[in-house]
């Protein structure tokens, strides 16, 4: 039998090697989307596509912003080697953002606690991919206010498919297909209620898929809490922007990031959150 403090301590590894992949991911992935619309616009323009060269999620090595040095690898040891060189570049010393080792840092933390929550076997794994998924899509989303299909819809299949190998504990099959159908609708409802009222949109479409994508991992049950909680979330945070940082109504607040740390919430409480808002209400 696998020792508990031992598999936790391994799920935590893991979480920091695959964090400071993600960090790649929540870089270079809106870049090689901009890089590819820009190829599809002179491709229409019937000008010659630009050479951005071989740019995709493992060339080139990573590099100092600054100084565009490449990362030795002992300089690149998930938050150990930003500590080790206090947050500077060890070629330049230019600062080196530490947003990094927090991305880090939290993969390592979330996966610790599903590993803790669901023990060793697939499930735990299925949950896993899920919630790394969730972490580049929502610091992605607050970086650019996208959230990429190429993240989206594979989440969304991929919960599909563990459903239907039985792999989500109370969750079917049918609540699956029915949870990702319902999930896309009711976003898809409100922003054309909300585009028809006030003739702005108030969320992207990549909302919608991830909203869907959390129906297929967890059922349509999942989908009422999901709401409530991100909605709930979301507007606190939007009137604190506004009041704090003198933001205006009109600069967009992404809403991936409430949707994902909700659906994170509603994954790992289940139940208990359906049984509190009950009794809220």
């Amino acid at each position: 039998m696998l020792d508990t403090s031992l598999f936790l301590g391994v799920a935590a590894l893991v979480g920091l090697v695959v964090g400071s992949f993600l960090n790649v991911v929540i870089h270079r992935l809106p870049k090689m989307m901009e890089n590819e619309w820009r190829e599809q616009c002179a491709e229409l323009d019937g000008k010659p596509a630009p050479d951005f060269g071989r740019y995709n999620l493992l060339v080139p090595r990573s590099q100092c912003p600054a100084c565009q040095t490449p990362i030795r690898v002992r300089d690149n040891i998930p938050v150990v080697s930003w500590l080790l060189l206090r947050g500077k570049c060890a070629h330049c010393k230019a600062p080196i953002s530490p947003r990094y080792p927090r991305v880090e840092a939290l993969t390592a933390v979330l996966s610790a606690v599903i590993a803790s929550k669901f023990g060793f076997g697939w499930t735990t794994a299925a949950f896993l991919v899920l919630t790394w998924t969730l972490v580049a899509l929502t610091f992605i989303d607050a970086d650019t206010t996208l959230l990429p299909d190429d993240l989206t819809l594979p989440l969304l299949w991929l919960g599909l498919l563990a459903n239907l190998v039985g792999l989500i504990p109370g969750v079917s099959l049918r609540d699956a297909v029915i949870g990702a159908a319902a999930g896309y609708l009711v976003l898809w409802l409100i922003y054309w209620a909300f585009k028809l009222t006030t003739g702005k949109e108030g969320m992207g479409y990549g909302d919608f898929k991830l909203l869907a994508a959390l129906g297929a991992w967890l059922g349509w049950k999942a989908l009422l809490p999901i709401l409530l909680l991100s909605s709930v979330v979301g507007a606190v945070v939007g009137i604190a922007l506004m009041l704090l940082a003198r933001r205006g109504r009109d600069i967009p607040i992404p809403f991936g990031p409430y949707l994902a740390a909700a659906g994170f919430l509603v994954l790992l409480l289940g139940d208990r959150v359906t049984g509190m808002l009950q009794l809220a209400s």
